[in-house]
């Protein structure tokens, strides 16, 4: 018998779940870790440099990789306050934008930006440059700002797969504590 590679769709059932890498198969595609690390570094970042941070997240690179980005809105004052690629949203409601299912997923963001760990909330969004929406699905968190109170950071990757469960697991390892080795 000659040596069987296992394809991809057989390693994931051999060991029950995609790995969190998986978007890495595309070069060109933001990780679920990405996103994570993404939005902590934003919320970071708007938490050290205040209001004065907001308009970096409109025109600056350093926020935009691959196929993702960061956004970043306000539950409470129901407005876009910046989006490197949709100037049009920055300063306009976004409570009741709905996506291609029907979903208020402004409102879903809100409420899973709310946990400590931040959260994911499933949607359908267009890709960067496409018209047909595509699932998506976001990690949000909220971060301190000073005169501007619940803000929140957001960035997402466009996948079939993964599921918010698991994304939820992921982003709370990401803030636990790492222990040190005995």
């Amino acid at each position: 018998m000659g040596k069987r590679m296992l394809g991809f769709a057989s390693l994931v059932l051999v060991l029950g779940a995609a790995p969190t890498w998986v978007g890495a198969i595309d070069p060109d595609a933001a990780t679920a870790d990405e996103v994570i690390a993404k939005v902590h570094e934003a919320a970071k970042y708007l938490h050290d440099k205040g209001q004065a941070g907001f308009p970096d997240f409109n025109n600056n690179a350093n926020w935009v990789w691959k196929n993702s980005y960061v956004f970043v809105f306000s539950c409470r004052d129901n407005k876009m306050i910046a989006h490197p690629l949709r100037p049009d949203l920055v300063g306009k409601p976004i409570l009741q934008m709905e996506d291609d299912k029907g979903n208020l997923l402004f409102q879903k963001l809100c409420d899973a930006g709310k946990r400590a760990d931040g959260g994911w909330v499933e949607y359908w969004w267009p890709k960067p440059g496409e018209a047909k929406a595509s699932r998506k699905i976001s990690y949000t968190q909220s971060t301190q700002v000073s005169f501007q109170p619940d803000v929140r950071v957001g960035a997402g990757i466009y996948d079939e797969a993964m599921s918010v469960e698991d994304l939820n697991k992921l982003a709370q390892q990401a803030i636990e504590p790492k222990k040190d080795a005995p």
